[in-house]
Order: C-alpha cells, then structure tokens, then sequence
C-alpha cells in the first residue's frame, strides 16, 4: 500500500466563497462495520499528550475521534451502544464571559483503545507527530561532526506552528452557508484552488455531525497565507445540453447526469491530482478487526507540487473510510527532504552533500537555516 485509494467517493458540484471552494464527496451507500464520533474536551483546547513513560507534548487538542466497529452505529447506552455528538453543538460564541478553566488532563497516548470495539484517536495528531519525529532519532554512531549536545542529552523536539481553522479567511464562513449533499461522507477543501485539507468519514450521519469541526482543525501557514492575501476564486456557470436543445426529461436528466461525471472526472485529474498521484510511505497504527488506522508521509521531493501529510482508516482493500489530511508548507517540506536525505546518507555530512549535489559547508548551512543547528559542533 503506497497511495490512496478513494474508490467508492465521488466528487460533486463545488461551491465557491470568496477564495475557499468546498467540493462534496459523495457515497452511494456508507461503508459498512465502521463509525465515528466526535468526543470534546472542556477547556480553550490545550491538552497534554503523554507519549510514553517520559515523553510529553503540549498542543492544540479541540476534540478527539472515537471509532466504533462494534456494529451498534452509534446507538445511546440505553439501546445497548455508544454516544455520539449531540447535532447542533455550539462551538462557543455569545456575549458570555468564559471561566478560565482547570489545567488539562493528560491524553494516555494519541491512540487508545476504549472498552468495546472502539478506538479514540487525536485527529491531525499522528500525522503531525509522524513528521516531527521524522528521522529524529539522530545518527547511532557517535560521528565526530554531531554536536555532544545531541550525543548526550539526545534531540531537542521539534515544534511547527500552525493557524486554527477559524482563522483562515472565509472558512468558517463557507462551511456555515454551503449545502450539505444526501450522501456526502467528506468534503476537500481549497483555498485560492489548491489543496488545503481533505476530510472523509465512512457515514454520511458521521459527516453532517462532523462538518463543522473543519473550523477546530489545524492548517499550514501556506493555506492561511493563500486565505489572507489571495484573491477570490472563479466559478465556473453550469451549462447543461452545451447548447443542443433538449426535447424531454429524459434528456435533461442524462445532461445532468453526464455533467456530473465531468465534474468527478476534472476534480480527480486536476484539483486532487496532487494527494491521489502521489506515492507515500504508510505507517501502521491499530488495526481494527478488518479495518485498519495508518499515517503517512509524502516523498519529500522538492519541486514537486503540493505535498501532504495524514492519516487514514482503510478497509481489507485498502478502501478509504476515514481520510484527514494536512497541507505541508514549502519550508516544512524542505526540512523534510534535508532529513530524509541526511538519514538515508547514514548521518554523514560528505555523502549528504553528494546526494544532493551541494558542498559540506552548503549543506552546514542549510541545515543550520532549517533549524536544525543543534544536530552540528559549533566548529562546523
């Protein structure tokens, strides 16, 4: 498994506001055997991720995911099943003034079996946490050039700053006011037409509860930037028939029908090209009877479009069911592509610099403009 695989998902009309252009993917009948619900924490959204017995992380953590392959879909505990997020949760607003809460309490590790067949996952978490830890084990021999810093004390973690959805210019906004389709399970998000997030669930109830929580996602400083400073996208005026005269509604209906196709056909070859023709490295996180939790990582090349990293629940065929992506900056991919490359030298500076065709002292200086100093001796 190296790509994703979105059979089953069809792309709909898009809808345009201001710069953000939302496109439905649409189902025609949910997956089986899999639900989820949205499981919120009290507070301003900080939480604490405890990774193992001394490793932490504090971050931005609105909500959790719950997975549920149990087969009860999502029924209260007085039917013999779960409970779901309340339709019509307000994410806050009004006049209002807000106690100031209680600190967090830990998250017992990003993935978490529950009680039942259910899973509560951090959703963006593992993606993110997937690509700072990106071969940042360091190097296992302690080489002459390594900092003793990092030999001794080990790498200092790294930390990437993202917008909350709420501030990425007219999102909010369109999610508010756009439809939302019979049988829609996801949506892609674009912001002055490029990629900015996919989000896909296996049940279209699982989506209308979850549509608005795109607003508590986080996004890359490129998307906020595109939704800050770009202009408004076009859209483009639907013209059914291309001027030929229809004669009935029989007629009618399969111009309708083959527009719909050309919309899928264009979004899939076009818009989405980026996320679906690209080859990722997938690594597994639970699985879940015939379903399976995995994140991945791009490939890191450079010049390449744009690149993403995610997570993904997918059936014993690879199907998606659940999909959430996260849009790389050009800065975010660059440090991913030095690291990869440095680890896949062995950690040694002089192969590094030949693979990717610069001097030593190049590659000590990019890599002391990428952050990553405390890696090199000050002598470097």
């Amino acid at each position: 498994m190296n790509r994703l695989e979105l059979s089953g998902l069809t792309a709909g009309p898009a809808q345009v506001w201001g710069g953000v252009r939302l496109v439905p993917l649409l189902r025609a009948a949910p997956v089986e055997g899999l639900r989820l619900h949205r499981e919120v924490y009290e507070g301003l959204g900080a939480g604490i991720v405890e990774l193992g017995p001394r490793e932490r992380y504090l971050s931005y953590i609105p909500h959790g995911l719950v997975a549920d392959w149990s087969g009860q879909d999502g029924r209260g505990p007085e039917a013999g099943g779960w409970r779901s997020a309340a339709y019509g949760t307000q994410f806050g607003g009004g006049g209002a003034p807000r106690a100031i809460p209680l600190p967090p309490l830990p998250h017992h590790r990003m993935a978490k079996r529950r009680p039942g067949d259910r899973l509560r996952f951090l959703p963006l978490h593992l993606a993110l946490e997937g690509y700072l830890a990106l071969h940042f084990g360091g190097p296992s021999t302690a080489w002459e050039e390594w900092s003793r810093t990092a030999l001794r004390d080990g790498l200092s973690p790294r930390a990437e700053d993202a917008y909350l959805g709420r501030s990425v210019r007219g999102l909010g906004e369109a999610l508010r006011i756009f439809e939302i389709h019979p049988g829609q399970c996801g949506v892609m998000v674009y912001v002055s037409d490029a990629l900015a997030a996919a989000f896909v669930v296996p049940h279209p109830d699982d989506y209308r509860l979850l549509h608005a929580s795109l607003v508590e996602d986080l996004y890359g400083e490129l998307v906020h930037q595109y939704a800050l400073y770009g202009a408004p996208v076009a859209e483009a005026p639907v013209r059914i028939g291309g001027g030929e005269h229809l004669r009935d509604l029989g007629e009618l209906r399969a111009a309708a029908r083959a527009q719909e196709r050309a919309w899928a056909e264009a979004h899939g070859t076009v818009f989405a090209r980026e996320l679906l023709d690209t080859s990722y490295a997938f690594d597994r996180v639970y699985r879940m009877k015939s379903f399976t939790l995995w994140r991945f990582l791009p490939p890191f090349v450079r010049d390449s479009g744009g690149q993403h990293i995610g997570e993904t629940i997918t059936d014993h065929k690879g199907r998606v069911a659940y999909l959430k992506t996260f849009r790389l900056s050009d800065a975010q991919i660059r440090r991913g592509h030095l690291l990869r490359t440095v680890a896949g030298a062995g950690w040694e500076l002089d192969r590094a610099a030949a693979a990717l065709g610069s001097s030593r002292q190049e590659l000590v200086r990019r890599m002391r403009a990428a952050g990553f100093s405390a890696l090199l001796k000050s002598s470097l």
